[in-house]
């Protein structure tokens, strides 16, 4: 297929193999960082902007704002400079240099708040800003993806059919939980289905999206300081709550192991894969949900003086491999 349009080509196709993860079932990555704009956010960019020119919501003098701790940011403006409308991207300190870069470099305008919340991130003062602006000004436009039904709808349309088409039913699927998007898209698509498919929603240590403590994180993709609107904990997933050394740990481990350069809320579902190995029967197929590459990650995860000052030297160490460094290993399969 040729696409017309940056936000028209699709990259979401992509599954790989990583044989060995864990001994006693399979595991396969969803390659979600070769879409456009490089994560799965360009899926509820796409839906989000195409709902509010459905809605008429869009005019000539409409400014459209968000707030991001990146990928949402880079998709967005990857989108809203192919259509010409203008953005302003609000996005905080732990948004990596690369993701700020490559959103001015799109064109957009760019606002990092600096004062903490009162749950000791930044969301808050990210929407309180946004809030005010939109007050003050009857021309922007909040596409706001933590209440937005199009964001949920990204997933239920594309990311839930191109893993039925393109990998069949897996028995456990493991998503990670920022806005809960993804998550909840795939959950009503699953559950439309009537598929048995066990899913795993995926958080970070620190955010309240699953009802835990506020707490520092570092790392941007997966968690909140506030509850998404979005998100609705009906009973028909599991949780599971990983923390920031885990994620590191299973970054560089799949790198070193597999020549996988993935982003942080890969690791972080990845290694939630592996925080429910004893409750995996054996011989079942396990996918997990990659949003991006590693590549905004490389002065962060990547590297070492970063990890160690943060984390200590104990986090620079791959999380343990389960086969022995002498045993061959077949490469990944990838199926596109």
């Amino acid at each position: 297929m040729t696409a017309e349009r940056v936000s028209d080509a699709s990259g979401g196709n992509a599954f790989l193999e990583l044989p060995h993860f864990l001994p006693s079932f399979d595991t396969f990555v969803k390659l979600e960082g070769l879409n456009p704009a490089g994560s799965i956010k360009m899926k509820a960019a796409r839906e989000m902007v195409d709902a509010a020119e459905a809605q008429g919501l869009i005019g000539p003098d409409t400014r459209l704002i968000e707030s991001t701790s990146g990928n949402l940011g880079i998709a967005l403006a990857s989108i809203c400079a192919a259509r010409g409308y203008p953005l302003t991207v609000v996005t905080d300190p732990n948004a990596n240099a690369r993701s700020l870069k490559y959103v001015r470099a799109l064109g957009a305008d760019l606002v990092v708040v600096t004062d903490r919340d009162a749950a000791g991130g930044y969301l808050r003062t990210r929407i309180d800003l946004i809030r005010r602006r939109v007050a003050a000004d009857p021309r922007l436009l909040w596409l706001n993806q933590y209440t937005n039904p199009a964001n949920v709808n990204a997933h239920v349309n594309h990311t839930g059919p191109e893993i039925f088409e393109g990998f069949g039913l897996p028995d456990w699927l493991f998503v990670g939980t920022g806005t809960s998007g993804t998550l909840m898209g795939c959950v009503r698509y699953l559950r439309n289905m009537g598929a048995p498919t066990t899913v795993v929603a995926v958080d970070a240590l620190g955010s309240v999206t699953f009802g835990g403590p506020p707490g520092r994180r570092l790392l941007p993709g997966l968690g909140a300081s506030r509850r998404p609107e979005i998100f609705h904990d009906d009973g028909s997933f599991l949780k599971a709550v990983i923390g920031e050394e885990d994620t590191i740990r299973a970054c560089r481990r799949v790198a070193r192991e597999y020549g996988l350069l993935l982003g942080g809320s890969s690791g972080t579902v990845l290694a939630a894969v592996d925080s429910f190995r004893d409750r995996i029967a054996p011989g079942s197929r396990v996918l997990a949900i990659s949003p991006d590459m590693g590549d905004g990650y490389l002065d962060s995860i990547y590297d070492d003086r970063w990890v160690a000052e943060r984390f200590g030297v104990g986090a620079l160490e791959p999380a343990r491999p389960v086969r022995s460094p002498r045993s061959p290993v077949s490469q990944g399969t990838l199926h596109v």
